[in-house]
């Protein structure tokens, strides 16, 4: 059985469309959605409707941790637009792409970026998609938990940690868990070009010290310190900046 895993997607439909060949099945972990490439700021949502220049700045600010700042001058531009009118459109215009270039068949949970109230319009016959609940693949029980728990960022998906917890509580006994954060261990969690440490689960390493799955898929912190450890019997793996490689992290067994 072969299953290829993606995650942090961030609009890179021309290399999703190739992402499952040679697999029986594709897992995505997220993150569709592109609102600024920290990368190249002419890229995404926010510089469509703000312009690079605006993008620089953001970025700078957030960069410096200056998120206060930040927040102010991103308020500021989205007064001059209607703010969910705009990125209703331009958040379509990019799922309409990415989720037909998913194979059949995927299953796919939510990044913190996500906007889940937008996915069952886009989701096609052969797409699963799964938050806190389990499939069988293989003869191996995944279980998927999407979004992130919150961050100075306020990313659009982003979840109390009770709320989170319980998702991960009603899995159950799983193979292998597949969730858009890492757990909380720095290693995993510690971004080594924004220089900065991103949102991990203590309730995703308590799972994996009792459920002791097989393995923990995730994605999240695109260049991680450490891209996989083991904790345990279960092996921890960041599977990719998928907008970055365009390359699916391949699971065999």
């Amino acid at each position: 059985m072969r299953v290829h895993v993606v995650s942090d997607v961030h609009g890179n439909s021309e290399d999703l469309a190739q992402a499952g060949d040679g697999a029986d099945a594709l897992v995505c972990l997220g993150d569709l959605i592109l609102f600024l490439d920290y990368a190249d700021h002419s890229r995404g949502i926010f510089p469509e409707l703000f312009g690079v220049e605006n993008a620089d700045r953001i970025v700078a600010l957030r960069d410096a941790r200056r998120f206060t700042e930040s927040r102010e001058l991103s308020a500021r531009l989205w007064a001059t637009v209607d703010r969910q009118a705009a990125t209703e459109e331009a958040v379509r215009s990019q799922y309409a792409e990415l989720f037909a270039a998913f194979p059949t068949p995927t299953y796919a949970t939510y990044g913190n970026v996500d906007m889940p109230s937008l996915w069952p319009e886009y989701a096609r016959p052969g797409t699963t998609v799964l938050d806190g609940e389990t499939a069988e693949i293989g003869g191996l029980r995944f279980g998927f938990v999407g979004g992130g728990l919150p961050t100075p960022m306020r990313t659009p998906f982003e979840i109390d940690e009770e709320t989170y917890a319980a998702k991960i509580a009603a899995l159950g006994e799983i193979d292998v868990l597949c969730s858009h954060i890492p757990p909380e261990v720095p290693e995993l969690c510690y971004d080594t070009v924004a220089r900065r440490f991103e949102r991990g689960s203590t309730a995703l390493l308590e799972a994996i010290h009792a459920a002791r799955p097989r393995y923990h898929l995730f994605g999240h912190v695109h260049q991680p310190l450490a891209r996989r450890m083991r904790i345990g019997t279960t092996e921890c793996v960041n599977v990719g900046h998928f907008n970055a490689t365009g390359k699916p992290w391949v699971l065999e067994w």
